[in-house]
């Protein structure tokens, strides 16, 4: 029995490319690389690819962890304050989708660390390439906050390609 991503990429004969998105500037530019490279007119006729823009939303005990009394109370204005950005995230996405003419684009946005997130959406979609942005940390701020196209280029189970933005030449 074909889950729902392989009966829709065998229906249209593509294989799926999944970028990951948050509120960076960096994963935009990641999006917008890849739409104007693999799916915009001048790249073709039509693009080889199905695309899945997928957000990942932190669990609000991530963001403010378990930390003494009061903390239950805060939950909620952080689940929604989550929530919205999720939402702002996933109309820029669209927003920049319909500036480049690409509209078989599906969106998902999924609960949980990011790292984990991209991998299970390839896995889900049968990916064969998964695009995320670099936020262009140095050493140290890779190995406290944890680099999610690191790990994705080490547990992702397809081809993973990592945009990086230019530096702004002075």
């Amino acid at each position: 029995m074909a889950t729902e991503a392989e009966a829709t990429a065998s229906v249209v004969g593509k294989s799926v490319m999944v970028v990951g998105i948050d509120d960076s500037e960096h994963s935009f530019y990641a999006l917008q690389w890849t739409l104007l490279h693999f799916f915009s007119p001048a790249a073709g006729s039509s693009s080889p690819f199905k695309l899945v823009v997928v957000s990942a939303k932190p669990t609000p005990t991530s963001v403010i962890g378990l930390a003494g009394p009061g903390a239950a109370d805060v939950l909620p204005f952080v689940e929604s304050d989550l929530r919205k950005i999720s939402l702002r995230v996933i109309e820029k996405a669209k927003e920049i989708c319909t500036s480049h003419s690409v509209a078989d684009v599906e969106f998902e946005v999924v609960e949980g660390d990011a790292r984990n997130v991209l991998c299970e959406a390839v896995e889900k979609h049968h990916a064969e390439i998964l695009v995320v942005g670099s936020h262009g940390y140095g050493a140290i701020k890779r190995t406290v906050l944890g680099s999610v196209s690191d790990y994705c280029a080490h547990h992702a189970h397809c081809t993973v390609m990592i945009v990086k933005k230019p530096k702004p030449k002075h």
